[in-house]
């Protein structure tokens, strides 16, 4: 059995500095001493953690943690293909963890890496609290959050897109058709960005000169569940909405199940506008107008990201937006006079 590497406590200890100073020299991060550096890559050296010969570098494993809530979703798949297309290219693997939404502790997301002895972790929708932060920072390892619940405020970088943009562009698309009664059901009203393309669909009614009405404002959980529920409920409204903006593509499928229950046709009585564009909506009966963001595209990002910073290379910014496109399918017409 391998002698087991003492943490970077200890080393700091030894050393006389903090672990956040251990953590800067086993990035290769330049704001250290010389001196200083010179004692802690003879400690890390000495203890495994870096090439012997090779002051700065960290031994690396050769593995990337992906954690994420799930895989039972074609948006989760999205992402995992850009993930692992990009690790596979820098010769990386993957090693994906589950961790269900509202178990993303100190105890157990933040933890992971340790145990697999990853370089770096990619986070999916998730929040990180300082003390994640510091936990992931004192076991050396990079990290990088695709879409988190809400902007890191300890300079975590994270990928996103533009969601903003995306809501408006769906609202406007059904104002362009004649739509005045527009309703709306996002996702996690928590998440950052759920709530971006609600506050998109907010701006273009306001900027039409059309009343937001509360009513027509329905937050569910991103799934064809959520979406289905909200989607009764707004039909069985006494003035129900003639289109509905679906924060994502799973809750427009429910809302196309609502409308066949309820003896509605897509478009012909019910306009439905989606977001994401998943590979299936174009099989979707009918095929479904959506706002496209790059799901998979945000993984490479991701990974190439965190390879930037295992390489001691700095980000151009913190938070990086992919740009969304709304895609015009046959699941949207003008109302019925």
């Amino acid at each position: 059995m391998s002698e087991q590497r003492p943490t970077l406590a200890v080393i700091a200890a030894e050393a006389g500095v903090s672990q956040a100073t251990v953590s800067k020299v086993l990035n290769g991060r330049t704001d250290v001493a010389a001196s200083t550096r010179e004692r802690i890559e003879s400690l890390l050296r000495s203890h495994r953690y870096l090439h012997p010969g090779r002051p700065g570098r960290a031994r690396r494993s050769g593995l990337v943690d992906l954690i994420i809530g799930g895989l039972d979703s074609a948006w989760a798949v999205e992402i995992l293909r850009g993930v692992e297309a990009e690790c596979a290219r820098r010769g990386v693997g993957t090693v994906v963890s589950l961790v269900p939404p509202g178990e993303a502790t100190p105890s157990s997301w933040a933890a992971l890496p340790v145990l697999h002895h990853s370089d770096g972790v990619i986070l999916v929708t998730a929040s990180v609290t300082r003390a994640q932060r510091a936990q992931i920072e004192q076991a050396g390892v990079a990290l990088v959050v695709i879409d988190p619940i809400d902007l890191p405020d300890n300079g975590v970088p994270s990928i996103g897109a533009t969601n903003w943009a995306g809501g408006l562009a769906a609202t406007e698309h059904l104002l362009g058709l004649g739509h005045r009664r527009i309703a709306a059901i996002g996702g996690r009203k928590e998440m950052l960005c759920s709530q971006a393309r609600i506050d998109g669909y907010r701006a273009a009614l306001e900027r039409a000169g059309i009343e937001v009405d509360r009513e027509l404002i329905r937050f569910g959980d991103f799934q064809h569940e959520g979406g289905f529920r909200h989607a009764r409920e707004l039909l069985a409204l006494p003035e129900p909405p003639t289109a509905v903006f679906a924060g994502s593509d799973q809750q427009a499928m429910g809302v196309y199940e609502a409308a066949r229950q309820s003896g509605l046709s897509v478009p012909g009585d019910l306009s439905v506008v989606g977001f994401d564009d998943l590979p299936m909506c174009e099989w979707l009966s009918p095929p479904l107008t959506t706002v496209r963001q790059p799901l998979e595209e945000m993984g490479r990002l991701a990974a190439r990201a965190l390879f930037q910073l295992l390489d001691g290379q700095p980000l151009v910014s913190p938070r990086m937006e992919l740009s969304t496109e709304l895609k015009l399918r046959l699941s949207t017409a003008p109302p019925r006079l």
